[in-house]
């Protein structure tokens, strides 16, 4: 066994592989970016290495840097985690040169699989069931064209070396193939360092079902059941589970012994996925093979109690693997879901700056299990050179709707201020009945929330949170009158005015085991567990309820499945004379284009005096490795630019405005 290993990544799955490695007693070494000097992984590492500036292809994609730092240390192997290097062929052959080992496949395997293109032939060859498409990489958008005209629309433009939703487009016509080609080579560059892309068949309401595969350095190989990763948007995972909803023994057995079959043609000798596609009758088609581990392992370790990063590290240290394939069996359900540093206001733009206050789920029942990993801590900044995410936050329970429902709570009890995220769109996705009932598809984010994901509140959820902002308001009058200089009643009677225009109303009363609120005729104990860091932990009648809560002087923010409102608590005669207060206009910006999110300006599509039509590209800003276009929301004539490409620009900074 290796006694250290040097975790050639950042964020939170360099202090995943680190909290498996100080439990098996192995020292570890952590490499940094100027950006990273204070990150939680650089903390958590016994030594670090510092190995560049901020940009990853100046530090965590050096492997000169990496070899140095393993040279510096001592270091006997190293971990890629996923992404940066992890599917570089190049990278373990420089290690095994070096004389160090890789904890993860063979160059070869690596340099078949992890090439889309490559890894369609080897699919067919070993007879696994593959997509309609073309084989081969493309020179030019006629050239895909051509390929799409021929097995029909919709197509998906694939990055070879991409991953993680990147270098991916659908098109639906040929003028949308054009589009989508030049787009997707330019974002595969960026990310990957290949420009290569190529066209197959997109399936119609499919669903993205993947089988975790691991295999050692004797020949054995055995899959470790399915993971289904369908609710995704643009292209990038953001709920999963395991395991599938959709899959019969039959399916499930069908679909690991291909994958089991692809894994041994090419002599995989560690964790690895096999990525399929399957329509709603559960016919499946292979669509790649990423040679690492994948975001989503958590899932798959809950339901199997494996810790797949030990087992990488076993096989890399030269053991057979230590479990055969009868000995894999689910138990129970696991559900993962992704909290991004985005916006969901704006179209899940993505968020940068610093951390300034941080609140994760605790466990919330004896027959579930709250997972949460994540490489911030409050303080921690969140910059435009990585990728965006801030959490995974992963529930097990005996059943489905059990780990649904431990989700629900755990994603409200997340608090989180400085930055925005996705926190509340993923509570009210876990509410939504199509998700419950299992019936995804990969559209189902764009079919379900068309118009975004803010929902409006429910009579039931703006009651409930009414309930709970009374209670909180009769605690706080008890502790003035107890402790204040100016002894202040509980309020028996009470309003709260929703930033909905909607007014709900009240009475109250304070027990030695919580406070009444009678709402509408109906009257619910509510009983506090603690309220701080952003969150309100309690129950209602028993029930147990999380809640995103925050005052100010003069409202209180609530969240919870979802819904995101405010409020201004009053007593009535109070309430009544507010519709008196006037009330502040925002600035008006209808002639100005903003930038949406932080970013980069990698190209300007106008100047000033042209005449833009609605829907026309103005800008291309590349944040968090995605190129985003900045389209025209009406016609008009441009009196003048701002910026110019090479530009850094701030979140609402001025691109350019209207006449």
């Amino acid at each position: 066994m290796f006694e250290k290993i040097l975790v050639a990544n950042r964020g939170e799955i360099a202090c995943r592989v680190m909290r498996t490695c100080k439990r098996l007693g192995i020292g570890t070494v952590a490499v940094y970016s100027d950006a990273d000097r204070h990150a939680p992984h650089v903390e958590m590492a016994d030594e670090a290495v510092r190995i560049g500036p901020p940009p990853a292809a100046e530090s965590y994609l050096r492997i000169d840097a990496i070899l140095e730092a393993c040279a510096e240390t001592g270091a006997q192997a190293v971990h890629p985690g996923y992404g940066f290097l992890s599917e570089r062929a190049a990278f373990p052959a420089a290690l095994a040169e070096a004389g160090i080992t890789f904890i993860g496949p063979n160059p070869a395997a690596i340099e078949a699989m992890g090439d889309k293109i490559e890894s369609k032939r080897r699919a067919e060859a070993a007879g696994v069931s593959t997509v309609p498409g073309g084989a081969g990489a493309l020179e030019t958008a006629e050239d895909a064209v051509k390929i799409a005209d021929g097995i029909g629309y919709p197509v998906m433009i694939k990055a070879s070396a991409g991953g993680g939703g990147k270098g991916m487009r659908i098109a639906h016509s040929r003028d949308e193939v054009a589009d989508g080609f030049d787009r997707a080579r330019s974002e595969a560059k960026s990310s990957f360092g290949d420009e290569r892309v190529f066209v197959e068949k997109f399936i119609v309401d499919p669903r993205h079902i993947e089988i975790q595969v691991l295999g050692d350095k004797h020949g054995n190989a055995i899959h470790i059941l399915e993971r289904e990763c369908s609710i995704q948007r643009r292209n990038q995972k953001v709920i999963e589970e395991a395991p599938s909803p959709l899959l019969t023994p039959e399916v499930r057995a069908k679909m690991g012994e291909q994958a089991v079959a692809l894994a041994k043609a090419v002599a995989y000798d560690s964790a690895g996925t096999v990525e399929f596609v399957a329509d709603q009758n559960a016919n499946f088609y292979f669509l790649e093979m990423n040679t690492r581990l994948q975001v989503e392992h958590p899932v798959t370790e809950l339901i199997t109690g494996l810790d797949l990063v030990e087992e990488m590290i076993r096989v890399a240290a030269g053991e057979p693997l230590r479990h055969r394939q009868d000995d894999i069996a689910p138990n129970g359900w696991a559900v993962e879901a992704r909290l991004y540093a985005e916006d969901p206001d704006r179209k899940f733009l993505p968020s940068i700056g610093r951390i300034r206050r941080l609140a994760m789920p605790q466990d919330t029942a004896a027959e579930t299990t709250v997972r949460v990993d994540t490489g911030v801590v409050e303080g921690s900044e969140i910059s435009r050179f990585y990728d965006p995410m801030i959490a995974k936050i992963v529930t097990h329970g005996p059943t489905r709707e059990a780990a649904i429902d431990a989700m629900s709570i755990a994603l409200d009890e997340v608090a989180i201020d400085g930055i925005r995220h996705n926190g509340t769109f993923l509570s009210a996705l876990m509410a939504h009945p199509r998700w419950r009932e299992g019936n995804l598809s990969t559209g189902f984010i764009a079919e379900e929330f068309p118009d975004g994901p803010t929902l409006p509140a429910t009579d039931e959820i703006r009651t409930l949170m009414a309930t709970v902002a009374f209670a909180e308001e009769a605690r706080e009058a008890l502790r003035r009158s107890t402790f204040g200089s100016h002894p202040t009643p509980v309020p028996g009677a009470l309003a709260a005015l929703f930033d909905d225009d909607t007014r709900v109303e009240g009475t109250v009363a304070a027990r030695a085991d919580g406070v009444e609120v009678t709402i509408e005729g109906t009257t619910r104990l509510v009983c506090r567990e603690r309220c701080g860091l952003g969150v309100w932990r309690g129950t209602v009648d028993g029930a147990l309820i999380s809640m995103g809560y925050g005052e100010t002087p003069h409202d209180v923010g609530l969240t919870y499945r979802g819904r995101r409102l405010r409020a201004k608590v009053r007593r009535p005669r109070i309430a009544d004379l507010q519709a008196y207060m006037p009330q502040l206009s925002a600035a008006d910006t209808a002639k100005k284009v903003l930038c949406p999110m932080p970013g980069l300006v990698v190209s300007l599509n106008v100047a000033k005096g042209d005449m833009v039509d609605d829907g026309q590209p103005l800008a291309v800003i590349e944040a968090m490795k995605m190129e985003n276009v900045i389209r025209a929301e009406r016609s008009g004539k441009v009196k003048d630019v701002y910026v110019e490409a090479g530009a850094s620009l701030a979140v609402d900074a001025v691109i350019l405005e209207f006449e």
